[in-house]
This record gives C-alpha cells, sequence and structure tokens, in this order.
C-alpha cells in the first residue's frame, strides 16, 4: 500500500525531511539514475469550450441542429441560427427528422422557399435563407481562404441556386460564392470563400436566390489554414502553443468527459471516427454540447504531428460517481453497464487497439486506413477509468477489461485510476487493485494549494521501486498566479527526482474559452483571437522543452532546511544537454552551488532561461505578456554559484564542450 498524501504531508509539516534519509545507490551517484522519457505531457479535456468552439476550427455553431434543451435550457435544434428573407421575399424554416443523413445525425432543417424578391435595389440580396454568427463572431482575416460545405437533399423538383456569402454584423459582404442543388439525395456541396477584408465578428448567410424546398445539414466553415492545413482540422493559432511546448504525450477526451453522466453518456471513441456526417454528438458532461468533430482520429493524429505519444483514456465500464448531479449530496450517482453487455463492451476495448495499431488488412486497421492513415499509430498506452469511486462494481468491470487486453496485447500498458483525490479510500482501495493485478502504472489525481505542494515536494521520494509506476494525470495548484507557478515548477524537480517511479505527468484543465469556463484555474485562456499564457503554461513548458533521461543527485547544493528552494539536473541523451532547474518560492534571492565535476568538459557559455516576478503576478487579457520567461547566456564552469531570484523557475542548460 502507498503511504497516503496527508500522512507524507503531516511528516514533512513536523520537520521530519524526507531528504535526510533518502539512500543515494553508487549507480546513482556516479553515472547518473535512469528517467521516464516520457515524463512530461499534455491532458486535454472538452471542458471550458475546449475543443467546439476552441482547439477544433469549426466556426459554424450547432452545424447539424442538434442543440437541445437537455443540454441547455434555453437551446433548441434552432439555436444559433437566424432566419432572414431580405427584398420582401418570404418562406419558412422547420427541423425535421424523418429522413436524416445519418441515424447518428437525426436533425436537419427544411427551408421552403415560397417567393423570392426581384426588386432590383436589393443588388442581389433577395432570397429565403439562415445566418449563422458562429461562436461569439466569426474570425475572418482578409486574403485568407475559408472551406465551406454543406449536406443538401433537394426536396422540389427544380435545382435551387445557393448564395453564400460571409459578412459583417451590418451586411458588408466579406466573401462569396455560391452553389446549386442537383441531387434529390443527400449530397454534399462544397465552395472556397476568399476574405476582401477581414473582421473578428462574420457571419455565415446560406440565401436561396430562387424558389423552391431544401433540407439542410452539417453546414461547416473552415479556415484553410488549419494546423498543418488538414481538413476537419484544428485551430492553427491554439495547436501551435501546445506543439511549441513539445510534450512527450497527450492524454485525451478526459477526464470526467470519458465515464460521462450516466451510462447514456459515456465517451464511445467509435462514435467519433469516421465522416463527421456519420458521428455521434451528445451532451457534453461540463453543461453544453460535443459534436465530436474533434475525435479520436483527429486526436491521434495531433499526437502525431507534434510527436506526442497517444494515451486515449475509456471508460471503466462504470458512468461518473456524479452523474445526475449527485455531487451536490455527496455521490454516489454510479452506474455499471450490465453483465450482459460486457463482453460487446470489452470487445470495444480490443477493437480501439485494433483501430489504432492493427494492419490496414484487419477489420478496424481498414477503418484507419480509409480515413487515410494507413500506417500504425503505435499506441502504448491505454487508460482504463477516471477518478472512479472504487465499488465492487468497478473493481469487477476493471478487472475484467484488463485481464482481455492484456491477454490479447501484453505490448500495451493498461493505467489504473485511485479516485480524484492524493489520499482517502478510493485512493488506497485503487492502489490495492493495482498491487492485485500488478498494474504496470496507475492514475493518480489531485488538485490542491500552492502551499500543499511545496509541503510534498518529496512525496514519491518513499514510493517502492519495485512496484507500478505513476501516472499523475491531473495536478495544479487552485490559481494562475506566478506563486502557483513556480510552486508546480518546485514539485516537478520532485517528480524528476523520482522519475523512476513517476513515469507521466500531465497538468489539468489545459484550455479555457473567456466567458465559458466551468473550471477556473487552467493552463492556457483564450478568445476568438487572443491566446493568454498563464505563468503556470510557462513553467509546463520549460520542464517539457528541457527534459532528460537520466537525473543527476548532489549537482545542485543548498539550505536544505529551506524548504522554499527545489532543484533538479537531468541530461539529455540526445544532445548531451545538462539541464539545471533551479526553483525559488520565496521573497528574496538566495544562492545554490552548481558542482559538474561528474561531467566532461563544458563549454564555457550556456542558455539561461529565467520566469520571476511578483508571487500575486498573473498575465490577463489586457497584459497577456506581464508574465513571460526571459531568456539569456551566462558563464559557466565545473564550479559555479547562482544566485536564484525572488519567486522564480531557471532552466540552464549546458553544452558538453565543443558541441553545438
Amino acid at each position: 500500500m502507498r503511504k497516503s498524501g496527508l500522512l507524507i504531508a503531516l511528516v514533512v509539516f513536523t520537520g521530519f525531511s524526507f531528504l535526510s534519509v533518502r539512500k543515494t545507490d553508487a549507480q546513482t551517484a556516479k553515472a547518473g539514475k535512469p528517467i521516464s522519457p516520457d515524463l512530461f505531457g499534455l491532458f486535454f479535456e472538452d471542458i471550458n469550450y475546449s475543443a467546439d468552439g476552441g482547439l477544433y476550427a469549426e466556426l459554424v455553431q450547432n452545424r447539424s441542429f442538434e442543440y437541445n434543451p437537455t443540454e441547455r435550457r434555453e437551446w433548441s435544434q434552432f439555436s444559433f441560427w437566424e432566419y432572414i428573407s431580405p427584398g420582401y421575399s418570404y418562406g419558412r424554416i422547420s427541423v425535421e427528422t424523418k429522413t436524416p443523413v445519418h441515424p447518428n445525425n437525426p436533425h436537419y432543417m427544411v427551408l421552403t422557399v415560397e417567393f423570392v424578391g426581384s426588386y432590383e435595389q436589393f443588388k442581389g440580396e433577395s432570397g429565403v435563407g439562415i445566418k449563422n454568427s458562429g461562436f461569439d463572431g466569426m474570425v475572418v482575416r482578409a486574403g485568407e481562404k475559408y472551406n465551406f460545405s454543406l449536406f443538401v437533399q433537394q426536396l422540389s423538383d427544380a435545382p435551387v441556386l445557393l448564395s453564400v456569402t460571409l459578412q459583417t454584423p451590418k451586411g458588408k459582404v466579406l466573401a462569396e460564392a455560391s452553389v446549386s442543388t442537383a441531387s434529390k439525395t443527400w449530397q454534399k456541396y462544397t465552395a472556397t470563400l476568399t476574405a476582401v477584408e477581414g473582421t473578428d465578428s462574420a457571419s455565415l448567410v446560406v440565401l436561396a436566390k430562387t424558389e423552391g424546398q431544401l433540407a439542410l445539414d452539417m453546414i461547416s466553415l473552415f479556415p484553410e489554414k488549419t494546423f498543418k492545413n488538414r481538413t476537419n482540422g484544428l485551430r492553427a493559432d491554439l495547436a501551435q502553443k501546445l506543439a511549441d511546448m513539445k510534450p512527450a504525450f497527450i492524454r485525451f477526451p478526459g477526464g470526467c468527459l470519458v465515464h460521462g453522466d450516466g451510462l447514456g453518456n459515456m465517451y464511445r471513441w467509435k462514435n467519433t471516427i469516421g465522416p463527421i456526417e456519420e458521428r455521434k454528438a451528445q451532451r457534453n458532461i461540463w453543461g453544453y454540447h460535443q459534436t465530436a468533430g474533434l475525435g479520436y482520429l483527429e486526436y491521434f493524429q495531433f499526437c502525431e504531428d507534434i510527436g506526442a505519444k497517444p494515451l486515449p483514456v475509456v471508460p471503466a465500464a462504470v458512468s461518473c460517481q456524479n452523474s445526475g448531479g449527485t455531487w451536490r449530496i455527496g455521490g454516489t450517482g454510479q452506474k455499471a453497464i450490465p453483465d450482459e453487455e460486457m463482453d460487446e463492451y470489452i470487445q470495444e476495448m480490443l477493437d480501439l487497439i485494433e483501430w489504432a495499431n492493427g494492419p490496414a488488412t484487419s477489420e478496424w486497421g481498414a477503418k484507419r486506413a480509409t480515413a487515410g492513415h494507413p500506417e500504425s499509430f503505435n499506441l502504448e498506452y491505454i487508460g482504463v477509468g477516471n477518478e472512479d469511486k472504487i465499488t465492487p462494481e468497478f473493481e469487477e468491470r476493471f478487472k475484467e477489461i484488463y485481464d482481455a487486453v492484456k491477454t490479447k496485447h501484453p505490448e500495451i500498458t493498461v493505467i489504473g485510476t485511485v479516485g480524484p483525490f492524493h489520499s482517502g479510500e478510493d485512493f488506497e482501495k485503487g492502489w490495492k487493485i493495482a498491487e492485485e493485478l500488478k498494474l504496470q502504472m496507475v492514475d493518480e489525481h489531485y488538485y490542491v494549494q500552492p502551499e500543499w505542494l511545496m509541503a510534498n515536494v518529496h512525496r514519491y521520494d518513499k514510493y517502492p521501486r519495485s512496484s507500478g509506476k505513476v501516472y499523475l494525470g491531473e495536478y495544479a495548484s487552485w490559481g494562475n498566479k506566478l506563486k502557483n507557478a513556480i510552486a508546480e515548477a518546485a514539485y516537478l524537480t520532485g517528480l524528476e527526482r523520482n522519475g523512476d517511479v513517476v513515469h507521466l505527468a500531465s497538468y489539468a484543465p489545459l484550455l479555457a474559452k473567456k466567458g465559458f469556463t466551468q473550471w477556473t484555474t487552467d493552463m492556457i485562456f483564450f478568445d476568438n483571437v487572443n491566446i493568454l499564457l498563464t505563468p503556470n503554461y510557462h513553467v509546463q513548458k520549460m520542464f517539457m522543452t528541457n527534459q532528460g533521461e537520466t537525473w543527476f543527485d548532489k549537482i545542485i547544493s543548498k539550505n536544505e532546511s529551506d524548504t522554499t528552494l527545489a532543484a533538479s539536473c537531468v541530461q539529455d541523451s540526445k544532445t548531451g544537454d545538462i539541464i539545471l532547474k533551479l526553483v525559488n518560492y520565496s521573497d528574496t534571492g538566495k544562492p545554490m552551488k552548481v558542482n559538474l565535476g561528474k561531467f566532461g568538459k563544458i563549454a564555457p557559455q550556456a542558455e539561461q532561461t529565467v520566469l520571476s516576478g511578483q508571487p500575486g503576478d498573473e498575465n490577463t487579457f489586457e497584459n497577456l505578456q506581464k508574465i513571460i520567461p526571459v531568456t539569456s547566456s551566462i558563464e559557466v564552469a565545473k564550479s559555479f554559484e547562482y544566485a536564484a531570484p525572488p519567486m522564480s523557475l531557471t532552466v540552464i542548460r549546458i553544452k558538453e564542450s565543443g558541441k553545438k
């Protein structure tokens, strides 16, 4: 059994120093200790409008008319669409379900055009149609192209001419194209719109110019410049900020989103692959809508695009214990998939592995190949469960899934779960299951105050080295001020020191849209135009871009009784660079001494990056770059002293002599 986080915190508080009793073996003292090369990565969950309206580049909101009052009381299938009939034209719209594009996408709009005005003074603006302003307006940039598509079923005999425009709030046309219908069966039509002028508040207008009746669905608009210019792609600037971090892995799609609000709301990966018109949208557990446009294919592809390992998390055949709002009364609303359905559910997990890794000739590998990716995604990890209440029902189903996956795919690392806290009943029960099954890895989660992180920098020093590894899948201190980020930096040095036990770690949540947040402490905030990088982001990036595969003891010396100081030394095997991380969580500068005697010749000039400021400093949309890292050169030697600035993280990257 693991010692609980509470016990560790008590030991530290009473003045007992784990560092004073840690034993350093001979190998670590001389050659360094191998640590996980995958230590620092990203966690993505569709919370705070992170996907639709965020990372997913779709500009149209409610594109398939699937919004409904179960998601938000004020919503309907018409939400975010406006009926328009300029030029004294008239007609009507309705949402129907009789002959959908696909059963997974049941709603569509019927546009009936009874009369189109023909007055010259309207200069082509006569017609009957609909307008969508996206997620608080659509950002359109002058000279750039936008890819429009929609599905149409012609219900009247004669073809109908459609005008497609991007317009300002005052009706000025920024881009235009036209589409003429040609089929009485569902057919996809496309057009490219080139903006002659830019705005942050455009709307998409689809206007029928001739009389008739049409069924419309999947009305979509993407910037041509998505990340890596991928179809159905990601918002380029947001995705680039994640790519810049160089994460070792990305965990997706959650989070509580995974096990969902009741069995019918679980995230089922098969609903998120294939053509977007065939994917199954559903209510988001965080109180809005998820289209599944950003689905498993896109997640895996993004991982590949930025060189990160994919880490999908699937439900452990039980729903969230807080389902039905039971968190308000202490739970538990956990529901379990019935026994008679478990064989089918387990096959779903096995199919996922085949879809990710199987040859293009296999059943599910062929589906991946059809989607444009014949090569394997080289899946290594799969998480089963997320912060679950460790009930007998959970334990039984987890064991069934685990046994089936490990029997057929022993090469896959199955990651278990130990509940939502750093200690307590679920934590202990989860670790007991892990030890009984000899799990390779378990997923710990905790959100805490910065003081807790500082008091528990040595949490993992006492974890047994022969047991399962730890994936710290969700963690953060409560806040986005500099002091929160520096406390996290100190804690990360402890993860590096224990990188033989802690194999993976990811801060959470990752993204939050301004004005649409359900969780107020996040790594990156954004609106349709701006991206706010928190101090927490900068700390995470400084660690991710300076990962190493070997940790060295006794390189950095400091006052060991001063709990505001933390430090770590790793070496990057690819470059040979020696990487020092020095943290000062106090309001005064403090010295640390560096002794590089264990290493060979070093270059006299090193790269130094410092993040520092006042404890309460934070970045805002009014001041996006108040707190940012500053990079400069620093003179180093085999032995030197460094004065760590107040409330700071410093990364010093030292090259071996003669290497560039």
